[in-house]
């Protein structure tokens, strides 16, 4: 027994299968005990009972001679579970000696090699510490170990720590990840007669990834890093003698994917890396009003007038508000001047006092994005008659028209609001013919149509796939180019001007308010943006070797939605009694949907080897990306229906 080896698993599935079987066994004994221990007679003669009673009797001995061999089985099955428990405490007693003695040989070999160059003979190399500045990773032994890893870093503007290459026989460590702006750490190389390159960290925020590790004799290389937002792919590592190029990283947003690595003399080049997909378009920002505002307009002048017998007295309109600079409210209209005319004749005689006040001026032209201007105030008009006879006077008094607002300026802006209308006023006496008329209000401005919508980033291009080995190796294959991003979605319309409120009247008419601006119309989405081009594939072996394929051209980005129509303004109020209510004005329509990109070109296939191989087939063009929706309307404002 001296050569016997035995392993503790091999004993512990032995005995499961044998328990199993033991319980197939008593499974089959017991379905057995009813058909052989209680057989039924043949006929009612006594040759048949007693047939019937040997079987019966056979019956019974079978169940006894089972009854001992379950037993048996049952301490065979726990004489190999107890002696693969045996055997298992038995090795692992035995374990820690031996690998206690394995370390220490193991640190007598590494002892001069660490001292004279600080390397081990033997051994990974330790990992770079991550944190502010990522480390590198420290080289693998000289004659076998892989490199370790590098460290993260966190500041920015740090790169990602590089890795640590192998020694004769290992893989290259990976490169740690970069910060802020910064790239990620090359990947480590491999062994000097054997071993892959190790992949490269991910690029910070606008920076590219690291490139893979080399393989020099005999392996892989390494993978290229992924780019950060806006960063390229790392380029894949080179195979030098036998082994594939590494792939190229995936480009972050709108970046280029990284080229994929070159074959030595005989192996397959690395695939080109995705690109990045295209950022969203900016939505479209109506700029607003800065604050600013034009000069108002000049009022107009008012006049009074007082005579024996007839009066009359008209005040000028005002002046248009001023024109507004970029994102200006343009200017208030000048209010119409006041009119006020008084007859003294006491003893009447059909005279006419007529007082006609001025019109509101028009509000100012708005800067761009900014409010139109409002409509300045009508004139009010005062007409008095001292008349005390019984020959009535004619007594007239007509309010000003209230100005009209200004359309807001685009993109975005809100209509100015439509100026009141003048107040009118005359005497009371009995005997005279009084009308006063008050003056309509000012209509509002239109809304302005809002910004239309930033068009979408343009999807980062597919890296080239990597050349086929020099004798003998296949092409990589191009990387697929990256979506182009999404429209903006565009701008709400302005808002339309509330329409002035109407003059009062104290013996007649009141003035009827103004119309309403409408709503402008939403802005348009904006386009989406093209596809990235697909790589290049990579070319066959000189000797052998298929091309690489193209890569796919990216998909088209979609169109942004259309804008939010700007609500309608509300009509003017009417001064009184006759007058109306102003029409309400309508939402604006909502903005059309923005249209897709153009999609990306496919890659260029690579082409064959000279003896044999065919050349790669050329990247498909991208697919196209859909319509944006068209917003949605604006709401009615409060008024009159026209």
């Amino acid at each position: 027994m001296s050569f016997v080896l035995a392993r503790p698993e091999a004993l512990a599935a032995a005995a499961a299968d044998v328990a199993g079987i033991g319980s197939a066994l008593r499974s089959a004994n017991a379905a057995a005990v009813t058909p052989t221990t209680a057989v039924s007679a043949a006929g009612a003669d006594e040759v048949s009972a007693a047939v019937a009673a040997l079987f019966s009797r056979h019956g019974y001995a079978y169940q006894d001679l089972s009854a001992r061999m379950t037993a048996f089985h049952d301490q065979f099955v726990q004489v190999l579970n107890s002696s693969s428990n045996a055997y298992a405490t038995a090795e692992a007693a035995n374990v820690s000696p031996f690998q206690a003695a394995g370390q220490q040989l193991l640190n007598l070999i590494n002892a001069p090699t660490e001292t004279l160059v600080g390397r081990p003979l033997i051994g990974d190399g330790a990992s770079g510490a991550s944190g502010s500045v990522g480390q590198p990773g420290q080289p693998g032994g000289i004659l076998i170990g892989s490199g370790g890893s590098g460290g993260n870093s966190a500041d920015p503007g740090a790169p990602g720590g590089a890795g640590g290459s192998a020694g004769l026989i290992g893989n290259g460590g990976a490169g740690g990840s970069g910060g802020g702006g910064a790239a990620g750490g090359n990947g480590g190389n491999g062994g000097l007669l054997f071993g892959n390159g190790g992949a490269g960290g991910g690029g910070g925020i606008g920076a590219a990834g690291g490139a893979g590790g080399a393989a020099l004799l005999l392996g892989n290389g390494g993978a290229g890093g992924a780019g950060g937002a806006g960063g390229a792919g790392g380029a894949g590592g080179n195979a030098f003698l036998v082994g594939s190029g590494g792939d190229g990283g995936a480009g972050g947003s709108a970046a280029r994917g990284g080229d994929g690595g070159y074959a030595g003399l005989w192996g397959d080049g690395g695939d080109g890396g995705p690109g990045g997909a295209g950022v969203t378009g900016t939505d479209g920002a109506n700029p607003g009003t800065n604050g600013a505002t034009a000069s108002g307009g000049s009022a107009g002048t008012s006049v009074s007038v007082t005579n024996g017998t007839d009066a009359r007295a008209t005040g000028t309109a005002g002046g248009t508000g001023g024109t507004g600079g970029p994102g200006w409210v343009g200017g208030t209209g000048g209010q119409g001047g006041n009119a006020q005319a008084t007859s003294t004749d006491t003893r009447g005689g059909q005279n006419s006092v007529i007082a006609q006040g001025g019109n509101g001026g028009a509000g100012g032209t708005a800067g761009a994005g900014g409010d139109g201007g409002a409509g300045g105030a009508g004139g009010a008009a005062t007409a008095t008659s001292n008349n005390t006879n019984s020959v009535p006077n004619t007594v007239d008094a007509m309010g000003g028209n209230g100005g009209d607002g200004a359309a807001g300026g685009g993109p975005g802006g809100a209509g100015g609001a439509g100026g009141a209308g003048g107040n009118a006023t005359t005497s009371n006496q009995s005997i005279d013919i009084n009308r006063a008329v008050g003056g309509r209000g000012g209509n509002g401005g239109d809304g302005a149509i809002g910004a239309t919508g930033g068009t979408g980033g343009t999807g980062g291009a597919g890296g080239n796939g990597g050349h086929g080995g020099l004798l003998v190796g296949n092409g990589g294959s191009g990387g697929v180019g990256g979506t182009g991003g999404t429209g903006g979605i565009g701008g709400i319309g302005g808002v339309g001007g509330a329409g002035g409120s109407g003059g009062t009247s104290s013996t007649g008419t009141a003035g009827s308010g103004g119309d309403a601006g409408d709503g402008g119309t939403g802005g348009t989405g904006g386009t989406g943006g093209a596809g990235g081009n697909g790589g290049g594939g990579g070319a066959g072996g000189l000797l052998a070797g298929a091309g690489g394929a193209g890569g796919a051209g990216g998909t088209s980005g979609d169109g942004g939605g259309g804008g939010t129509g700007g609500n309608g303004g509300d009509g003017g109020a009417s001064g009184g009694a006759g007058g109306q209510v102003g029409i309400r004005g309508g939402g604006g329509g909502g903005g059309t949907g923005g249209a897709p990109g153009s999609a990306g070109s496919g890659g260029n296939g690579g082409t064959g080897g000279v003896l044999s191989g065919a050349a790669g087939t050329g990247g498909a063009v991208g697919a196209s990306g859909t319509v944006g929706g068209d917003g949605a309307d604006g709401m009615p404002g409060t008024g009159r229906v026209a």
